[in-house]
C-alpha cells in the first residue's frame, strides 16, 4: 500500500494552482498524500495538527507551512475549530534559477527544508502583507486578465522572497524541533527516515521499544495516519525517485539500494506511486 498520490494537474507550461481560503472539517481532509510539486499552506484561523515527513506541528492562525515536493503530509483539523487556509502549489519549473550573485535562491527555500523549517510562524506585523499577496495571487488566477500568468509569477516571487527573509530571521534552535509522542514513535520515524531500506521489521522495533507489536502498529496508524508498512514503502519510493532523477544508476541497482525484494515488485510499486514506470519517470524529470 502507498498513501494517496495527487496526480499532477498543473499545466506543464505554467505549473501553478491556488486553493483559496478553504475550510475543511476532519472528515473531508485528504489522507496522507504526496505530490511532485511544492506547496505553501497559510493558516487564517482554526487549529489542528499537521504531520509533515516525520514531524508533528500545531496549526494555528498565522502559521505558514513549507512543504517540498515528494514529502508525505497530512492535516488533522480540530473537530470544533477546523482550519481555514490557503494552499499554493507550484512546480519546480516556475522557480527562477538565476541567483544574480547573491546567496539566495527560490528553489533553495524548498531544498533546505529540515524538521525545524517546515513551519514558519508569521509575525503579526508580517501577516497583512502575506495575506495581501495571497489575495492578489487568487484574484489574478480567477480573473485571468491579459498577462495574468506574468502577474502570478511576479507575485509568487515576492511571496517567496518575503518567506526567505522571514526564514533568515527565524531562530531555529535545537529545542524547537517538533517531536512525536510517545518518544519511541519519534525515534522510529527518525530510524525510517534515515534509511528506510535498512529499517527493522515492525516486530523488531516494537521489541526494541518494549511495546507489543499490536500497540506499536495501532499507535503508529493512529498518530501518523498510515500503517507502518505503507509508510516505510513510501519512503523507499521517494528515495527511488530521488536516485532516478539525480543519478545514472540502472533501475535494477536503484531497486536493490532502496530495499525492494525484486525488480518486478519495484516496477509494480513504482508505477502505482508515480503513475508511470521508473524509466518514464526518469525521462520526464530529465525533460523538465
Amino acid at each position: 500500500m502507498i498513501p494517496y498520490v495527487k496526480r499532477p494537474a498543473l499545466d506543464r507550461t505554467f505549473p501553478f494552482d491556488i486553493v483559496y481560503k478553504e475550510t475543511k472539517p476532519p472528515q473531508h481532509e485528504l489522507p496522507d498524500h504526496i505530490h511532485d510539486w511544492h506547496e505553501l499552506v497559510y493558516v487564517y484561523r482554526g487549529k489542528g495538527t499537521f504531520f509533515i515527513n516525520r514531524s508533528f506541528y500545531d496549526m494555528e492562525a498565522g502559521d505558514l507551512f513549507i512543504i517540498p515536493g515528494n514529502t508525505i503530509h497530512r492535516a488533522f483539523p480540530d473537530i470544533d475549530e477546523p482550519v481555514t487556509s490557503t494552499a499554493v502549489f507550484m512546480g519546480a519549473a516556475l522557480l527562477p534559477a538565476e541567483m544574480y550573485g547573491e546567496p539566495f535562491s527560490y528553489a533553495q527555500l524548498f531544498r533546505r527544508v529540515g524538521p525545524a523549517d517546515y513551519k514558519l510562524p508569521v509575525s503579526p506585523g508580517e501577516r497583512l502583507e502575506f495575506e495581501n499577496l495571497l489575495d492578489r495571487l487568487n484574484a489574478e488566477s480567477v480573473q485571468q486578465s491579459l498577462g495574468y500568468r506574468h502577474a502570478v509569477a511576479v507575485l509568487l516571487q515576492l511571496l517567496l522572497l518575503r518567506l526567505g527573509r522571514q526564514l533568515q530571521r527565524f531562530d531555529r534552535s535545537a529545542n524547537e524541533y517538533p517531536q512525536a509522542r510517545p518518544e519511541w514513535l519519534a525515534d522510529a520515524l527518525v530510524c525510517i527516515d534515515n534509511d528506510p531500506s535498512a529499517c527493522p521489521a515492525l516486530a523488531e522495533l516494537a521489541s526494541r521499544y518494549s511495546v507489543s507489536p499490536e500497540h506499536f502498529s495501532r499507535t503508529f496508524k493512529q498518530l501518523v495516519g498510515m500503517t507502518f508498512k505503507t509508510y516505510v514503502n513510501t519512503k523507499k519510493l521517494i528515495r527511488a525517485k530521488e536516485l532516478l532523477a539525480s543519478t545514472d544508476s540502472k533501475v535494477a541497482a536503484i531497486a536493490r539500494e532502496c530495499g525492494f525484494e525484486s525488480l518486478p515488485h519495484f516496477h509494480r510499486m513504482f508505477k502505482r506511486f508515480a503513475g508511470g514506470s521508473p524509466a518514464e519517470y526518469r525521462q520526464s524529470v530529465t525533460r523538465d
